[in-house]
């Protein structure tokens, strides 16, 4: 038999993958390392070589993109349809078992799927019925527990009432939801995973039959799998059995798990070879990358070996070292994103795609510059798996006050925003204001008003009716004081109208990106008020300035409020660039994990913003050594130049503040670094400089330097994030893992 086709692409550690005779394996596969191609080529060398029936393998990954890759690549190496083959994603696994027995699974046969909006819908409607206020009690937060209760297998009667803390109310509405769903035969994507791993439980007579089926197990992206899958996975295999050992094939890498604030348990990959010890294990990594620089790969290897719990492996390439790493200090944002565009402009004059280049951020926040600054350069550019800043539902929410206060007329913000936040307004109301407007020919807002005067509206909708007309009005009286500048209106309509609380409200990475969403908002509005529009001239001359009140016959007389909502009107009317287009790519670092640019951007290299600031208050160091695994993933993503850029200062809710480089920037090497610009000297640059010197060994007197282990004799063990001054005014700031974050002055603390 010719194997040629299976083994020669292969290097000797991939070949050694693919080709061994272990019944468990675990393959550490670096970044750009090739592992869905050792995966695929072992699927080949079962079904070639040990004559394996390509129906007797399950092979299982995250999403559907990676699973019709996966489907396509084994169809041109085995040169045969793989339709009936078990390949897919654990939910489309979990729904085909489910469909082929419902009855042993106690469902329904034609149960439905329902998608998170359906699911929400369901959770409103319940905690409407049992009089919990959705206000006081936001639905999606329930929707996040019964989610997370079903990924970590817990049922109602499994949870304890006393760990809800004072929030009885959640089980009562899981209780709820679980009978609807089970009456109605309806399955969320949380319980496809839960009912699966229960049919195993349940009906041992089932689990047997498909031990007996599956010979082999194969997985991708391993260390994404949360508590449900990995147990789902546990007990299929039968390694916890005396006779029963399925061979267990898992392809993923420590350094890459990025995913614990949905569920994922980085625990599992390091647990592998106890967990499956039945039979042969052996683990197998694969170091060399086919993506990447030397250079950039010595980058990534630095930062990630600050991590305590790794598994281990060291990236390499074949390939030339290719360009240093190019470090740019920035004034400002404004000044760090002229830089990134100014960049791009080179990379096509010298001949380069914009398509090859990736904008990458810790936050959505952030894009707001970048976009404001590519908008006026006018290069093309999409936000990745997201929306462009202005066309954010919270940003839209905020911008409808803003247009409503400069004018009564627009129908559309009025609209919008009625009862957003809810204030009892319900859609029967809005509809018969609509319907008068239309009878009257007037717009909205005179109707209302004229509604509530001639009593067409019942008491209590004329109430909350009013309310919202009498909010519109006090805000407009505030922010048309002529001493109040555009940042201060944004901020002033902002807070009246309550809309952080309402988006915030939920306990979620979701709720927090939207309230630093309308932060960034008000940073917009500083920065408009700073630099005025780029685009000014074109607004001028736009058509969508006759929608605007404040503008007069005079183009010149235009308000810097009306200026502001048409900039937004028009680049949020830009649209994205098409797919096809040659276009810049932003997007935030988990949203980049699997892809590759040949030119990246790491912007924002900022102590708290990253590593986030959530990071540095966690006592246990988890968290701020997952952004530290978000970093790595992030330098990754680039293969031929990789710049990582700060700023000294960046505006916060409107106001300028210091701001310090991130300690990730200090784990790199001096001499993988080109450029450091230096724009003076400010605490933060006095920083940026120690902390470079001291990555290349020029500690300072005490010997310490950022990223750090230290302890202390009162507060105990600890990492050293951020230094500041020299000599008898030196002080660091101590993240301790059980007293939290500490500034001690050096020469008092005796630090070792």
């Amino acid at each position: 038999m010719d194997i040629s086709r299976i083994i020669v692409p292969l290097n000797k550690a991939q070949r050694q993958a693919v080709c061994s005779e272990a019944q468990n394996n675990l393959v550490l596969a670096g970044a750009g390392s090739g592992k869905t191609w050792v995966l695929v080529h072992r699927i080949a060398w079962l079904v070639q070589v040990e004559n394996v029936s390509p129906y007797s393998i399950l092979a299982v990954t995250f999403t559907n993109k990676a699973a019709g890759e996966m489907r396509f690549r084994i169809e041109n190496l085995l040169k045969t349809p793989v339709r009936n083959m078990w390949v897919g994603t654990f939910h489309g696994l979990a729904h085909r078992l489910l469909r082929a027995h419902w009855q042993d699974a106690d469902l329904v046969e034609n149960f439905q799927i329902i998608d998170s909006d359906d699911q929400l819908r369901l959770i409103k409607r319940i905690m409407k019925e049992l009089g919990i206020d959705d206000k006081q009690n936001p639905p999606r937060e329930v929707q996040w527990f019964i989610n997370e209760s079903k990924d970590n297998g817990l049922r109602c009667e499994h949870i304890n009432v006393r760990e809800l803390h004072n929030r009885e109310y959640m089980l009562e509405v899981y209780q709820q939801y679980e009978a609807l769903c089970q009456r109605t035969g309806l399955v969320d994507f949380a319980e496809l995973l839960l009912r699966a791993h229960e049919l195993w439980l349940k009906q041992p007579h089932l689990l047997k039959h498909y031990q007996q089926r599956f010979s082999h197990i194969l997985v991708d992206e391993f260390q994404d799998t949360n508590t449900i899958q990995y147990a789902w996975l546990k007990v299929l295999s039968g390694n916890n059995l005396p006779d029963t050992h399925l061979n267990t094939f898992v392809v993923g890498d420590d350094d890459q798990s990025i995913y614990g604030w949905r569920g994922a348990k980085i625990e599992h990959i390091r647990e592998f070879e106890q967990d499956f010890k039945a039979g042969s294990c052996e683990t197998i990594r694969l170091e060399q990358n086919y993506r990447s620089t030397g250079n950039i790969l010595e980058v990534a290897n630095a930062v990630i070996a600050n991590n305590t719990e790794r598994l281990g492996k060291e990236l390499w390439t074949e390939d030339g070292e290719g360009e240093l790493l190019q470090v740019y200090q920035a004034f400002n944002e404004i000044d760090e994103a002229a830089y990134v565009a100014s960049q791009i402009e080179k990379w096509v004059e010298k001949g380069g795609k914009r398509s090859e280049i990736a904008i990458l951020y810790r936050s959505n926040t952030q894009s707001q510059p970048h976009e404001y600054e590519l908008v006026k350069r006018a290069i093309p550019y999409r936000v990745y798996g997201g929306l462009r800043f202005y066309e954010r539902a919270e940003i839209k929410d905020a911008l409808a006050y803003l247009r409503l206060v400069a004018n009564r007329q627009d129908d559309a913000a009025l609209e919008r925003i009625i009862n957003v936040p809810t204030r009892g307004i319900g859609q029967r109301t809005i509809e018969m204001i609509r319907t008068e407007a239309v009878a009257r020919e007037q717009h909205l807002w005179q109707t209302a008003v004229d509604m509530i005067a001639d009593r067409q509206l019942t008491a209590r909708a004329a109430g909350s009716v009013q309310k919202f007309l009498d909010l519109i009005d006090e805000m407009s009286a505030v922010v048309n004081d002529d001493s109040m500048s555009l940042s201060e209106q944004v901020v002033h309509i902002v807070k009246a109208s309550r809309l952080k609380e309402f988006h915030g409200k939920e306990n979620s990475e979701r709720a927090q990106a939207k309230v630093e969403n309308l932060e960034e908002l008000v940073n917009a509005a500083k920065r408009f008020d700073d630099e005025g529009d780029p685009l000014l001239e074109a607004v001028k001359d736009s058509l969508e300035l006759s929608q605007i009140s404040d503008v007069s016959e005079e183009a010149g007389s235009i308000s810097p409020l009306a200026e502001f909502l048409a900039h937004a009107a028009l680049e949020a009317g830009e649209g994205q660039a098409d797919e096809w287009e040659d276009c810049v790519q932003l997007m935030s670092l988990h949203s980049a994990k699997g892809l590759e640019f040949e030119l990246v951007f790491l912007c924002g290299m900022e102590q708290g913003l990253f590593p986030h600031k959530n990071a540095l208050q966690d006592f246990t160091g988890g968290r701020l050594e997952e952004e530290r695994r978000l970093c790595y993933v992030g330098i990754t993503r680039a293969r031929q130049q990789l710049h990582l850029t700060h700023a000294e200062n960046r505006t916060i809710y409107g106001r300028s503040e210091l701001a310090y480089p991130s300690q990730f920037l200090a784990e790199i090497p001096a001499s993988l670094i080109s450029q450091v610009r230096a724009v003076n000297q400010s605490p933060s640059f006095t920083a940026a400089r120690n902390n470079y010197s001291s990555s290349q060994g020029d500690e300072n007197e005490e010997g310490i330097s950022i990223g750090q282990r230290v302890t202390h004799k009162k507060f105990g063990e600890g990492t050293v994030i951020d230094i500041e001054g020299m000599g008898a005014r030196a002080r660091v700031q101590v993240n301790f893992d059980y007293e939290g974050t500490r500034w001690l002055m050096l020469n008092i603390a005796k630090l070792v």
